[in-house]
């Protein structure tokens, strides 16, 4: 009596287990989307890494395929996770809502209807049940007085004090407990025999009813089984024909890297095959184009500031003694003068990874392809801008004893593009490093993230809080 609540309760643990089954899809879900999300942020991160690094050709578009790759597997995943939350727990959600109704005092309607069910068809037979019990109980009550009547009758045969009065008392005692005995006993046999004649209707009743929460326990255990099969086909990504095309596609990618191709290319574009700027003979011109380096400028003691003489010629003039930059309308000057970064060698610009992720700077390289390199070359001539027998030094505007500044972060707050080799050019928003204060002239020096050094006006920046 009472084991069918074991059944009833296995109502309420499918109602939990719908809640189970959704909360485990959820966190599913928030982990396809946080791995697509981190896949989308790695491949724009390296995306970046490699089109601005010194890598080229063929080899550096396997290398981007990566790339390519992890936004594609990205989409698909963000796809699962849509599925899951849209479709799946959706799912699951109708579901407990159709098969669980609540109840305004608690519970749920489905449990009361099983309760109620088991309970009516176990109450006939539970109270016959208690009806044996009642008549086994006074059965082996009246046994037990029985026996102990016909002790105390042997014990006071044995005693010569008893009087016959007494005695036959004993005696009729014995006979009457012999009595409740055969009575109760054939109470409780009878009691018996009608449990058993109501055991099968109770079996069937109560069967009937156990059926029907067996049949309700079918239909969530089916269900189960089915948003189970669907979370498998989201899930699996194998059998996604787009899935097994990105690594299909990736790896045509990467084969089609041809080492040869991408030698030829450099020999033709960066080597002896790329076209020649041989120095041819010029003759001489009064008219020039001069530009005063920043130096100059910051010397002038005459009170008289030069920005520019724009006039055209085909020769350079001799410089004076403070000019350290002329800027010649000839293709082999310029040729020169334009490869050479004067700040070269005041800072380290080697191929090592350097990753600062609390300045967000985000350089592989500390050079670019498209990057400058110094021409190594010397020319005895005064009329070199970059010779070292310059008489005032004038070859690095920055040799001068200026105290070390600890380097700072900077923002540009507007577009400014230099106009001189030793100026750096940036847009709005670019980050860049401040490598020492301003100047008298309102000049600073920093350093770009692909490792460029130069001037740049101090009241184009702020510092990054």
């Amino acid at each position: 009596v009472g084991n069918y609540k074991r059944t009833v309760k296995r109502i309420d643990d499918g109602h939990r287990l719908c809640n189970d089954l959704m909360n485990c899809i959820h966190e599913r879900a928030r982990i396809e989307k946080v791995y697509a999300q981190q896949l989308t942020e790695w491949a724009k991160r390296w995306k970046q890494l490699v089109e601005k690094g010194p890598q080229y050709g063929t080899v550096e578009r396997a290398w981007c395929a990566f790339m390519s790759e992890a936004e594609k597997v990205s989409e698909l995943h963000l796809e699962v996770k849509g599925s899951l939350m849209n479709e799946d727990f959706e799912k699951i959600k109708n579901w407990q809502k159709e098969a669980f109704h609540k109840q305004m005092m608690g519970g749920f309607k489905e449990t009361k209807e099983a309760e109620d069910g088991f309970r009516k068809a176990q109450k006939p037979w539970a109270k016959k049940l208690k009806e044996v019990e009642a008549a086994k109980k006074a059965y082996h009550a009246a046994c037990k007085e029985e026996k102990l009547a016909i002790s105390r009758e042997t014990n006071s045969k044995a005693d010569p004090a008893l009087n016959p009065e007494q005695l036959k008392k004993l005696q009729d005692k014995v006979e009457r407990s012999k009595q409740d005995v055969l009575k109760t006993k054939e109470k409780y046999e009878k009691s018996l025999k009608e449990l058993d004649n109501a055991t099968p209707q109770y079996m069937e009743n109560m069967e009937q009813v156990f059926e029907q929460c067996q049949q309700f326990e079918e239909k969530r255990l089916r269900f189960f089984r089915e948003v189970l099969l669907e979370v498998q086909k989201h899930l699996d990504l194998s059998n996604v024909a787009s899935y097994k095309n990105i690594y299909r596609e990736l790896e045509q990618n990467i084969k089609t890297a041809d080492a040869v191709e991408d030698l030829r290319w450099f020999r033709a574009n960066q080597g002896p095959g790329m076209s020649m700027n041989w120095p041819q003979f010029e003759e001489w011109s009064a008219d020039l184009n001069r530009t005063l380096s920043r130096r100059e400028k910051k010397k002038a003691s005459d009170g008289v500031t030069l920005t520019g003489i724009n006039q055209t010629g085909d020769q350079v003039s001799q410089p004076n003694k403070h000019s350290s930059s002329l800027s010649v309308k000839s293709n082999t000057v310029q040729s020169v003068q334009s490869s050479y970064n004067p700040f070269e060698d005041e800072e380290d610009t080697g191929s090592t990874v350097s990753e600062k992720e609390d300045n967000k700077i985000k350089n592989v390289s500390s050079y670019e392809k498209n990057q400058s390199y110094p021409t190594d070359w010397s020319d005895e001539e005064s009329n070199n801008p970059f010779s070292s027998t310059d008489a005032n030094g004038d070859t690095n505007p920055f040799d001068e004893d200026t105290p070390p500044a600890m380097e700072v972060r900077v923002r540009a707050l507007y577009d400014y593009e230099g106009q001189e080799q030793d100026e750096l050019s940036f847009k709005a928003g670019d980050e860049l490093t401040k490598m020492e204060n301003e100047d008298e002239q309102g000049w600073c020096k920093g350093r770009l993230d692909n490792g460029q050094v130069g001037l740049y006006p101090a009241n184009y920046v702020e510092p990054i809080q």
